[in-house]
């Protein structure tokens, strides 16, 4: 489209999570008029530490926001997986894109915070929950609670899992349960028992669990994180101390002795979900982006990288076609690809059989880690 069509073009976005923060940063950049209508009236992201792969970074660049992620992540080298007592599974450098060869780990709280802070004053509107989206062709009118309506020429639905504009728009298949519950906790290196030493993503593996420790060194912290099978499929699940450490009976001791340490009062539990993949993600005015458009399990670390890589693309189509409508197909015909991929082969398990799938090319458990 041309800079005075970009520049006359009035897009909502619904969500202010990490893919509508990125996609209101990048498409603003194309001089577009971007609002963000976030339900929360306050931002707060909590959990724990995930990994920004190269291309990621590279976006940041190209936004001229990648100081501002890199001063609260810290470079990592590669990645470890182990099994529950320690001995190697695989190791694996991340793979390079171009000259940025590191993942940034990062602490999800730090890292929306930081997206969200270059942002300009106001485009974010707090407080604003979507009861209705319509598609009237060229443009698209968004009901928020209270009966306050907006009209936009293009509508970004960046609402997650729950996502209300898929619900209405797309599909009404609600999200699946994948038969996990995650437990997440940030500690400080100190209660690490020595296992942190260097900036590194280690995950042990054994009996259906899954333990990660992924360091935020710029933090003097460990984000760590038991991922468990259980049949349990409440959104927030009620959990006690002893159901947390069986989950990791029979890891390396200090593992064990990391979960018996945890203050339950600052452990995330949530049961583990995804949606199945959406045949379409636009219609002619309203399109889908991060979890609304494909939210996957986190065993691949992807959730939040395709988010942004998400939000570069539909700026890119934007830049390169002659219409929204067109833009919004090019957008689905280069990512929906992908992340049907990535949605696919994080449902697969990680156990030493289910490596050589899940990295292919990979020797498991009885083959020496590669250097």
């Amino acid at each position: 489209m041309q800079h005075s069509e970009l520049k006359n073009l009035k897009i909502a976005v619904v969500g202010a999570g990490y893919g509508g923060a990125a996609a209101a940063k990048a498409l603003s950049l194309l001089g577009a008029q971007v609002d963000v209508y976030e339900q929360a009236h306050r931002i707060r992201e909590v959990g724990a530490g995930i990994g920004l792969r190269p291309a990621t970074m590279n976006r940041f660049r190209q936004w001229g926001v990648f100081e501002a992620i890199a001063k609260v992540s810290s470079p990592s080298e590669y990645f470890e997986i182990l099994t529950a007592t320690g001995e190697p599974i695989m190791k694996e450098a991340w793979p390079a894109d171009g000259a940025q060869r590191h993942t940034h780990l990062i602490h999800r709280g730090d890292f929306i915070e930081a997206l969200l802070g270059v942002l300009p004053e106001g485009m974010v509107h707090l407080g604003h929950r979507l009861e209705g989206v319509r598609d009237l062709g060229e443009r698209s009118v968004l009901t928020f609670a209270g009966g306050r309506t907006v009209e936009a020429d293009l509508v970004v639905g960046a609402d997650g899992i729950k996502s209300v504009v898929r619900q209405q728009l797309f599909s009404d298949k609600g999200p699946v349960f994948s038969g996990e519950h995650a437990y997440r906790a940030v500690i400080s290196v100190d209660d690490a028992h020595g296992m942190v030493t260097d900036d590194n993503l280690r995950m042990y593996i054994g009996r259906g669990t899954k333990v990660y420790l992924l360091p935020l060194r710029h933090r003097g912290q460990v984000s760590f994180d038991i991922t468990a099978l259980c049949p349990d499929g409440a959104w927030n699940p009620e959990v006690t101390k002893d159901d947390v450490l069986a989950t990791v009976e029979g890891f390396d001791e200090r593992l064990i002795a990391i979960t018996r340490g945890l203050d339950m009062a600052g452990v995330n539990v949530r049961a583990v979900y995804d949606i199945d993949p959406v045949e379409t993600w636009h219609s002619d005015s309203v399109v889908l982006v991060g979890d609304a458009a494909h939210s996957m399990l986190h065993h691949q670390g992807q959730g939040a990288n395709s988010a942004i890589e998400d939000a570069g693309a539909l700026a890119d189509a934007l830049r390169e076609a002659s219409s929204v409508r067109e833009a919004l197909a090019r957008y689905q015909a280069v990512r929906k690809p992908e992340t049907d991929k990535l949605q696919a082969i994080s449902r697969q398990g990680w156990s030493a059989e289910e490596i050589e799938d899940v990295f292919p090319g990979q020797k498991p458990a009885d083959a020496a880690p590669k250097e």
